[in-house]
């Protein structure tokens, strides 16, 4: 176990207290009155956890592909369940990003929130504690305590405090991610059974046969795809994020959709390189059909949640498309691409939060012609979303570019299907802007007389403000300088490349598991 770890030198378990923290915090609230205590808990509580998970970027070696900060702890060893914690350049980035996405979740709903404020930052600190166990986890049950964990709170946060279908968007997220989960159990069990271990990176050094890659690859991928979610598999995401409410919809945005394509990365690739390699031409393809279907379905929308929910089946479609390029470009391009859309979808589901609360409405059509009214509002609207369509400058434009770069590389064909998914995200980015800002053809807005439905307008408060100006400040600092997020990948992407080249080797050294022959054939291993 040593031998993939590096012990955690900070003289403090960092990540283990950043698992404890907000489960503590969330317990303490249990005891806590008055809203405004509660809230201002929350906020202590997340902000405190992100500025402890400071040292983890500061301190983390980015000349080696070992997962550091490691802490070992060993249950029941006979069975190998065993607390091992610890991340590397893929991982420390989604610790990270879930850590200040928190504090933000905690803002957005401080007006928004009308009732039951104790069970709702409880669930909420809970979340986030069972978000970071994910992408710290290198135990296989521990990781699938922690991905089950995440359920429960996602599940109440839609159902309590959702709007008139959350019954029906609830349910609905909950049996789609348990199927997922149903799937990702039985791959668990089988590699255990196979080798006799739960240890992640010793599992990702195992040569398996290509026949059992191509079990293994199709469960994993089924759990992982539900949740990224791809194409036909997203049905749930549009219903989910309608009905949650805005700190919902920001953390699934921001962090629970990445997680698919985390597994993707720290499991499908690695253990399964071979599988990965012949699998990759319809992965391609399904991330194709998720990048058009997604950008048209969001172009129908008048609804800006459900248009910014279908905009990520889009925006998760460039993310699977530069992992299953199987490339280091396209594996960077999915990386970056994935921190920020969380960034800027998050800030975009803040926006529809802020004016939700205003009118009470999130049909385009009854929040038009904001500019003379809100211009500070619509400033930050503008510019998340030229960002959102990856407009040069902003930190998507950088993903964006190494995936379509990547995709352009493999095929041709390919890359051009991508262009269009490009251009379907500018058209109704800017259809957005275009009636939310400005007023409509004949000249008339529907606020100049204070608003249609009777709710005066106001702009930007200071905590909005502080809200999204923190993101905003992101948006243009990847976007002009990603190199520091680039350094701390770069080492465990070219890690990784090495494995799946090992992949390259099983199937030109395997004479039945070449690309093109029948599946049903390399299954049963003839």
């Amino acid at each position: 176990m040593d031998t993939y770890l590096i012990a955690n030198t900070l003289g403090y378990p960092i990540l283990s207290t950043l698992l404890l923290l907000p489960i503590i915090g969330g317990l303490v609230t249990l005891f806590l009155k008055g809203e405004k205590m509660l809230k201002a808990w929350g906020l202590v509580v997340t902000t405190a956890t992100a500025v402890l998970s400071l040292p983890l970027f500061n301190a983390f070696d980015r000349g080696t592909a070992l997962y550091q900060f490691a802490e070992v702890s060993h249950w029941f060893p006979f069975l190998d369940l065993n607390y091992v914690v610890g991340v590397d350049g893929i991982s420390v980035l989604f610790v990270l990003l879930t850590t200040f996405i928190m504090p933000l979740s905690v803002l957005c709903s401080w007006t928004y929130i009308k009732d039951r404020h104790k069970e709702f930052i409880c669930v909420l600190l809970l979340m986030e504690s069972a978000m970071i166990g994910v992408f710290v986890s290198l135990n296989l049950v521990l990781f699938f305590i922690f991905w089950e964990a995440m359920l429960v709170p996602m599940y109440l946060l839609i159902a309590v405090w959702g709007g008139k279908r959350s019954d029906y968007a609830s349910i609905k997220f909950f049996l789609y991610t348990l199927l997922g989960s149903v799937f990702l159990l039985v791959s668990i069990i089988i590699l255990y059974v196979k080798c006799g271990t739960f240890f992640i990176p010793a599992l990702m050094e195992v040569v398996f046969p290509f026949s059992f890659q191509v079990w293994i690859f199709l469960a994993f991928t089924l759990a992982f795809a539900i949740k990224v979610p791809m194409f036909p598999l997203h049905t749930w995401l549009p219903a989910a994020h309608v009905e949650a409410p805005v700190a919902g919809s920001v953390i699934l945005a921001s962090i629970l959709l990445k997680m698919g394509g985390y597994g993707f990365l720290r499991f499908c690739l690695p253990i399964a390189p071979a599988a990965s390699l012949y699998f990759m031409p319809w992965l391609i393809g399904l991330s194709l059909v998720s990048i058009v279907a997604g950008g048209y379905l969001a172009l129908g929308q008048s609804d800006i949640k459900k248009l910014i929910a279908y905009s990520s089946v889009g925006h998760m479609g460039f993310v699977t498309l530069g992992i299953f390029l199987l490339s280091t470009g396209g594996i960077q391009g999915a990386m970056i691409q994935m921190i920020n859309h969380g960034i800027v979808t998050g800030a975009l589901f803040i926006l529809v939060g802020i004016i939700y609360e205003r009118t009470h409405s999130r049909e385009i059509e009854d929040n038009k012609s904001l500019g003379m009214l809100m211009p500070a509002y619509v400033a930050y609207l503008v510019i998340f979303s030229l960002a959102s369509f990856g407009f040069p400058g902003t930190n998507s434009f950088v993903g964006e570019f190494l995936v379509l770069v990547a995709v352009f590389t493999h095929s041709k064909v390919a890359g051009i299907f991508a262009i269009l998914g490009a251009i379907l995200a500018a058209a109704y980015m800017l259809r957005l802007v275009q009636k939310m800002v400005w007023a409509d053809s004949d000249g008339h807005g529907h606020h100049d007389d204070g608003g249609d439905h009777g709710h005066a307008l106001w702009d930007l408060n200071m905590r909005e403000f502080l809200t999204l100006s923190f993101l905003l400040v992101f948006v243009f600092w990847i976007g002009f300088n990603p190199k520091p997020l680039m350094q701390v990948m770069d080492t465990s992407i070219t890690h990784l490349m090495e494995q799946v080249e090992e992949g390259h080797h099983q199937l030109k050294e395997s004479h039945h598991v070449a690309p093109g022959h029948d599946l049903a054939a390399l299954v049963n291993g003839h």
